[in-house]
Formats: structure tokens, C-alpha cells, sequence
């Protein structure tokens, strides 16, 4: 029987943008069901590694498979989730929670009309984040927490085999934490691998099977996570919800497949 691959491998990975090398040298592997966080402070190069393995920055060198299948050749982009670093589900577009996490379908539908499937899709995943009850309220009313809730659920309409987290935690408050840990743990208790990306882990802190510490572009740990009170990456820089610092900033990318620019 041949062993399932791996559900991620990067290969010395190395990207580069603005003149200069933004990460370079990045091995790194996930397998089925586990819980990664990749952890360091602003400008570690933690959140381009997020993008490229992603395919939203190109590679300067390395290679990067999904699922044992090249990047490049990988097709079956409902096989992951992706919640990008944003302040909030909110465009200034008036729109309900019901009608975001609608859109997290349009990788597997396309432009066809919503079918029942799809309806009962979009309505477990705002049960799996706890929002049903504001499935009809407008996104601009909702708090930074609960925005980044809609956001959680529109990546898990199509029910991924992994969920792409960037920064889930950063400028939503203690109970915003607490909700997002519950339904993490709900969907790694279903086989979800998981990869985040976190300057400090909070109550995600024991779901975490494996943290990996970036610093300048490089790994510099892949192990164990550490204790609570030894993970001290705050930068104070990053307390803003909005702030998209030097670490975090890429090129503007292209539209992708993953529906989500």
C-alpha cells in the first residue's frame, strides 16, 4: 500500500521582490492532520512564505507542492481553504454574512446558480463558525472578531482538506480568540490540517502540534511550540488590526484561483 504524501512540501524556497531576498532556503513539511503555526515577528518573512506556497508570489527558486502534486499542476483548489490577513470581511460593499461566505463557493460553481448543495454549504459553514444567527446582517456591523469568523467560513464552504490561516488572530479581542479555537479544534477533530500564521498563539495554543520560527527569511526552529510564556514576538507596530507591515507586503498579486486576491 503506498503511504499518503504529504499535504505540503516546500523545497529551498526562496522569494524576492523590491530588489531584495524576502525568504530564501524554506524546507518545510505538513502532513495529514496536524496543526502548524508559523510563528515570528514582523518581517520574518512568515506571511510570504503563506503566499507563495499559495502560489500568490512567485518563486525566485525551490518548489512548492500541494498534496504530492507540483504547484504549478495543481488543479483541485477546493482542497484548500485560504483566510488571507485583512482587517475584516467588510469591502464598503453593502453585503450580509449569508451572501460572503456564498462567495467561498465560486471556485467549485463558477457562475452557475446556486443549487440546494450549494445553500446548505454556505449554512453549515456559518454553523461551524457560530454566525447563523447573523446569516442576514450586514457584514459592516459585525466586530473585528466576527468579521474574521465570515472569512473563516467562506474558505470552508467547499470543505478543504487544509485551511490556510494568515494572521486569524491579529486586532480581534480575547473572546474572538476563544471562538476561533473552538472552531478550529471542531474541524482538526474532523481531519482538517491546519497552517497558521501568528506572532502570538494564544488560546490556539493547544491545538498547535508544531511551530515553526521564522526570523530574517530563514526557519530558524521547526519542533515543538514553545511554552505560552516564552513566545515573545509582539511587535507593537502590529497591535493595529489595519497594519500590513514590511514582513506582511508583497507585490499586489493578480487575481488567483483560490478567489481571493
Amino acid at each position: 500500500m503506498s503511504l499518503q504524501p504529504p499535504v505540503l512540501e516546500l523545497q529551498g524556497v526562496a522569494v524576492a521582490y523590491d530588489g531584495r531576498t524576502a525568504v530564501s532556503g524554506v524546507d518545510l513539511q505538513v502532513d495529514a492532520g496536524e496543526v502548524v503555526a508559523v510563528l515570528g515577528a514582523n518581517g520574518s518573512g512568515k506571511s510570504t512564505v503563506i503566499r507563495a506556497l499559495l502560489g500568490l508570489l512567485p518563486l525566485a527558486a525551490g518548489e512548492v507542492r500541494l498534496f504530492g502534486t507540483p504547484l504549478a499542476q495543481f488543479r483541485d483548489r477546493t482542497r484548500v481553504g485560504y483566510v488571507p490577513q485583512r482587517g475584516g470581511a467588510s469591502t464598503g460593499v453593502p453585503a450580509t454574512v449569508r451572501e460572503v461566505v456564498a462567495t467561498g463557493r465560486l471556485a467549485l460553481t463558477g457562475l452557475r446558480r446556486a443549487r440546494a448543495a450549494d445553500r446548505e454549504a454556505v449554512e453549515r459553514a456559518m454553523l461551524s463558525v457560530g454566525l447563523q444567527d447573523r446569516a442576514g446582517d450586514s457584514v459592516a456591523t459585525l466586530s473585528g472578531g466576527q468579521q474574521q469568523r465570515v472569512l473563516i467560513a467562506r474558505a470552508l464552504t467547499c470543505d478543504p482538506d487544509l485551511l490556510v490561516l494568515d494572521e486569524p488572530t491579529a486586532g480581534v479581542d480575547l473572546a474572538s480568540q476563544q471562538a476561533l479555537a473552538a472552531t478550529l479544534s471542531a474541524l482538526v477533530v474532523r481531519g482538517t490540517t491546519v497552517i497558521l500564521v501568528a506572532h502570538e498563539l494564544g488560546p490556539l495554543h493547544p491545538l498547535i502540534t508544531r511551530a515553526v520560527t521564522m526570523a530574517d527569511g530563514r526557519v530558524l526552529h521547526d519542533g515543538p511550540p514553545p511554552e505560552p510564556d516564552h513566545l515573545h514576538l509582539h511587535d507593537p507596530e502590529h497591535a493595529h488590526p489595519l497594519h500590513d507591515g514590511p514582513g506582511h507586503a508583497g507585490p499586489a498579486s493578480a487575481p488567483s484561483a483560490w478567489g481571493l486576491q
